[in-house]
């Protein structure tokens, strides 16, 4: 800490150039320009020290784990060492860290093995902001164990949660679980979680949180909070394609979740099933540090824990997203037929702007702009509920999304394509 009390206060935070300069993606070309990625909220581009952690570990230390020779051991420390690394990422211990194929399937996962406390009567409360890997795996338990399935509503017209339909649902005496998303992939819209976790904590409810769309831009602490369980995905933060769970200790020690019998029974190993990715796992703690070495002192020394670094990066990296965020707000506004959609960039977003134009398909539209070398995803993003609140179903959204490596040069060529587009250019 620095002698005012702000983590990292007195370090510096890579410049743009040098962030840029760690992603071969940016090299690329298409139709003659330099292709700008905006499709981060579906999965970023990689810094060139993610793929080589995961190559060292391949061909120098590839081994299963828990065995009596040295690519075992190193294996099994190389694991450790990534679940350090998203322990500081998260605020939690290495032991409350759990790996997975996916999101989605740990969110299954954990959903079965919470089930099995659950029957006929006990309810748990979904929300219609949410991607629905954090719905379905809960709604599976409607026919699974006869659990009720409570919907919290979206308001359309600002892309927030109905915070009263919230305590409404959570007044149900029957509650067992709270699952709601951290931000919505779709829209940007950020929660308040620690508000969220708080109102289910007074009705006795479990609380799990999607944090999938939030850790790319805002820094988790799951102490702060206090939810019982968490789930994000590291191709969203820079790595590769590996699910990640966290689990309060002490909720982890008590669930029955299904799993072989000679497998290990001691947490976080309990919820893996099977052998894991175990190059994919190295990736993430060197995504990790990725995000952590763009902070260092005046001297360009590391001084500071990496709790401490990434508290630095993220609060940067937050506020020129905002920057970015507002003049492509803005400048989109201004073009006849386009809608946007979900809060204004003064409200608490991440950088990530959904639209329409008019009643061309989404498809088209980012069809059309990756002609111009803007790569835009597009449709429902799995958010099929959101999409069909806001009518928008058939022709699906446009979605922006800002990373670290945004340029205004970039943001500024996403306006002029679609401005293009809108004039039938």
């Amino acid at each position: 800490m620095s002698a005012t009390g702000i983590p990292g206060e007195s370090m510096e935070i890579a410049n743009l150039e040098r962030i840029r300069a760690e992603f071969p993606a940016l090299r690329r070309t298409e139709g003659g320009r330099p292709v700008a990625y905006f499709d981060g909220p579906g999965g970023t581009q990689v810094p060139t020290a993610v793929p080589t952690a995961m190559t060292e570990y391949l061909l120098n230390h590839n081994a299963n784990t828990h065995w009596a020779f040295p690519t075992s051991a190193e294996t099994d420390a190389l694991l450790a060492r990534s679940r350090r690394a998203v322990a500081d990422l998260l605020n939690a211990e290495p032991d409350e860290i759990a790996f997975g194929a996916n999101m989605t399937s740990l969110t299954f996962h954990l959903a079965r093995a919470l089930g099995r406390s659950l029957g006929p009567g006990d309810a748990v409360v979904v929300t219609e902001l949410d991607h629905h890997a954090n719905v379905d795996p809960w709604r599976a338990l409607e026919f699974e164990r006869g659990v009720r399935i409570l919907r919290v509503r979206m308001v359309p017209e600002t892309g927030h949660l109905d915070w009263d339909d919230l305590g409404r649902c959570l007044s149900d005496h029957r509650t067992r679980v709270l699952a709601i998303g951290a931000a919505s992939n779709a829209l940007g819209t950020i929660n308040d979680i620690g508000r969220a976790v708080a109102m289910a904590r007074e009705s006795e409810a479990m609380t799990f949180v999607d944090a999938v769309h939030y850790v790319p831009h805002q820094l988790v602490d799951v102490q702060e909070w206090g939810c019982d369980f968490l789930a994000c995905s590291a191709y969203k933060f820079y790595g590769p394609h590996v699910g990640i769970l966290y689990g309060r200790r002490d909720r982890l020690a008590r669930l029955n979740p299904p799993k072989l019998e000679p497998a290990p029974d001691t947490v976080p190993e309990r919820l893996e099933t099977g052998t894991q990715n175990h190059e994919g796992i190295v990736g993430v703690a060197a995504a990790v540090d990725f995000l952590a070495s763009l902070a260092r002192d005046g001297e360009g020394a590391v001084s500071a824990s990496r709790r401490e670094r990434l508290h630095r990066v993220y609060a940067a990296l937050h506020d020129r997203g905002r920057m970015l965020t507002t003049r492509l707000w803005n400048a989109l506004g201004a073009i006849d037929g386009v809608r946007l959609l979900g809060p204004p960039p003064e409200a608490p977003r991440t950088p990530t702007v959904s639209f329409t134009l008019g009643d061309r398909p989404s498809s088209e539209v980012s069809r059309r702009l990756a002609e111009r070398g803007v790569f835009a995803s597009h449709g429902d993003f799995y958010a099929a509920t959101v999409a069909r609140r806001l009518g928008v179903s058939e022709q699906g959204m446009v979605r922006v999304g800002c990373a670290c490596y945004t340029t205004e040069d970039e943001v500024d060529r996403v306006v002029e394509g679609i401005g293009e587009i809108a004039r039938g250019g």
